[in-house]
């Protein structure tokens, strides 16, 4: 009835002198799934019948109970997250409720270091009914079946950076990676949130993407308009980088200096070849 680590909307159903009582009447009539929310998140004004929106973990005694707290991460989803301390059980992370959160030892990717952050996820241990946190992602990721596709606008969080480039999670759902010589921001941290897309997806489902839009998407307007010059002329164009300017402007209506930022962004994107005598089209 009661949704763990995440937000419930709940309707008042009695006062008492530790708090509010709320549940769901509609579904529960017999009151068997009743969660408190202690007098400290009581509001001002409320009525009984009313319903209000709050988060329910559990509590030291792992009962469940409410609290009008926002919490930093929720159930099954990522979060950068600090420890607070550690002791014979594991780390324990600030997560923005008055009980910190959990991650056993085993769950600990790398042994984790009082007031460090780390990037974890939160689940319900099966076998505990608790709500844990792990610092070993990859297994909460699936790239055995995807639900993104090539060009696709996603989200992405930064999981871990390597030589190779960035790790990233794509939608809290796949492992991506975000190569290092297509990343122009060195402030690009582990938990960094951004969209991003997905530039190729490989035989073996293994996803590469990339923070501009790829393909004609991402290519300026005059860098379109050369292509569509280079369509109506059988795929060439007398021109490069070494034409006379008059020569640029009397074909493409354009500076020399703005053909050669276009005709660069479409080198980039493989769409051209550049040659002595002129620039190509690459077969589309």
């Amino acid at each position: 009835m009661l949704e763990i680590g995440k937000y419930n909307t709940l309707t008042i159903l009695r006062d008492t002198k530790v708090g509010l009582f709320l549940g769901k009447p509609e579904i529960d009539p017999e009151g068997n799934y009743d969660v408190l929310l202690p007098n400290k998140y009581v509001p001002n004004e409320f009525e009984i019948g009313e319903e209000l929106v709050v988060f329910v973990y559990l509590d030291h005694e792992q009962r469940p109970v409410a609290t009008t707290l926002e919490p930093y991460i929720f159930l099954n989803e990522f979060a950068l997250l600090r420890v607070n301390y550690i002791n014979q059980v594991g780390a324990f992370m600030d997560w923005g409720m008055e009980k910190d959160i959990l991650v056993p030892f085993k769950e600990q990717a790398r042994p984790m270091e009082k007031g460090k952050r780390y990037l974890v996820y939160l689940y319900l241990d099966e076998k505990t009914n608790r709500l844990v946190a792990s610092s070993k992602t990859n297994q909460f990721l699936n790239n055995d079946h995807l639900t993104v596709e090539k060009g696709e606008e996603v989200d992405l969080i930064v999981s871990h950076i390597t030589e190779l480039g960035i790790n990233v999670i794509i939608n809290e759902k796949h492992k991506g990676l975000l190569y290092k010589d297509e990343v122009y921001d060195d402030s690009i941290r582990t938990g960094d949130r951004m969209r991003g897309y997905i530039k190729n997806i490989r035989p073996d489902n293994k996803i590469d993407v990339a923070l501009q839009v790829q393909g004609y998407q991402s290519i300026e307007p005059n860098a379109e308009k050369i292509l569509d010059e280079l369509r109506a002329n059988r795929g060439f164009l007398r021109l490069n980088d070494d034409s006379h300017p008059e020569d640029i402007k009397t074909v493409l209506k354009m500076s020399k200096k703005t053909f050669k930022k276009a005709i660069g962004a479409l080198y980039k994107e493989k769409l051209i070849e550049i040659k002595e005598d002129g620039i190509y089209l690459v077969k589309e």
